[in-house]
């Protein structure tokens, strides 16, 4: 496993990040593994040389973050491992637990921790951009998370490279704690970040890792292989709905595979580990073989003719994921 340097910051991970957003209950979402299933899977991406783990505290409500923070502590040593949760989405009815607002953060990461056993995350990130909480507010609050030893660093996830332009001017102009991270929707069936958050993202130093890179299975294959979680999730019917355009991208996919003798996830981690300025896509693992083939991917070099086939399809779409 290579690591590399995380955006501008002195943190080095692992070119993968387990996405961990499928351990937990099943009670929460119907192709969610418990934690006896979850396990086996944590426990091969650390011996694969994996040492970022991304989850969130509104994952199975919580139970995922308990699920991850176990097993970590029985797989790993924690200075070994880095851990990156997440905050904003609601996690009960409660009018002040969801969003951005100092409250709601600062009781969050002290919930996050409680779940994790553990005293720090690596990482904090904000889920969302939160419109109804002043930027101000969210950053003062985010800078005392940091000054109070309770996350080493802080990142954000997807939203529009004018908001995230933004919040970088006022940490500067502020002189607080600077996001060292944009995790956003990037993959070959959805590319509108090459517009402006990718160019963004190298000029500031920020580390890029892209969530769905296998856009939810597509181009792995998993919609014609009917899983649960494609027949489920609401959100990839959502996002890739161009069938034309998105079929031809699969199949464009699928025949470099054929022609390389390896799986469609294999080629689509490839093209995505291979852009300029991504530092570590983040993949999900439910699977015996998803962990081998991300890797793998890793390691497969793509010809010029090999991409231009593959991108080739792409057309613009409207944005998706920053809700």
């Amino acid at each position: 496993m290579e690591y590399v340097q995380f955006g501008s910051s002195g943190l080095k991970v692992s070119r993968l990040a387990l996405g961990c957003m499928t351990y937990g209950s099943p009670d929460w979402r119907p192709w969610v593994l418990d934690e006896a299933a979850s396990r086996p899977f944590i426990r091969e991406a650390l011996d694969l040389g994996i040492n970022f783990f991304d989850t969130a505290d509104m994952y199975s409500r919580g139970v995922g973050e308990e699920v991850v923070g176990r097993a970590l502590r029985d797989f790993a040593r924690r200075e070994d491992v880095v851990i990156a949760t997440k905050v904003f989405y609601p996690m009960s009815e409660r009018p002040n637990d969801r969003g951005l607002s100092r409250k709601h953060i600062l009781a969050s990461i002290d919930g996050s921790l409680q779940r994790l056993g553990t005293d720090y995350v690596d990482l904090y990130i904000i889920h969302r951009f939160d419109p109804e909480t002043p930027v101000d507010e969210t950053l003062e609050a985010l800078d005392a998370v940091v000054r109070a030893g309770k996350a080493r660093y802080i990142g954000a996830s997807s939203m529009f490279a004018w908001q995230f332009m933004m919040m970088l001017a006022r940490q500067r102009e502020l002189g607080l704690s600077r996001f060292v991270s944009m995790q956003n929707h990037y993959n070959l069936l959805y590319r509108e970040e090459e517009r402006e958050m990718l160019p963004l993202c190298r000029h500031e130093g920020i580390a890029v890792t892209p969530w769905s890179p296998l856009a939810r299975g597509r181009l792995a294959g998993s919609q014609q292989n009917h899983t649960t979680r494609a027949e489920t999730d609401g959100f990839a019917q959502q996002w890739y709905d161009q069938a034309r355009v998105d079929d031809a991208i699969v199949a464009a996919v699928g025949e470099v595979a054929r022609q390389r003798g390896v799986p469609p996830a294999q080629v689509a981690i490839a093209w995505v580990a291979g852009r300029q300025g991504i530092t570590a896509p983040i993949i999900g693992a439910s699977k015996a073989h998803h962990l081998g083939d991300a890797v793998a991917g890793l390691e497969l070099q793509l010809s010029a003719d090999e991409v231009a086939m593959i991108e080739a399809p792409y057309r613009s779409r409207p944005v998706a994921g920053h809700d």
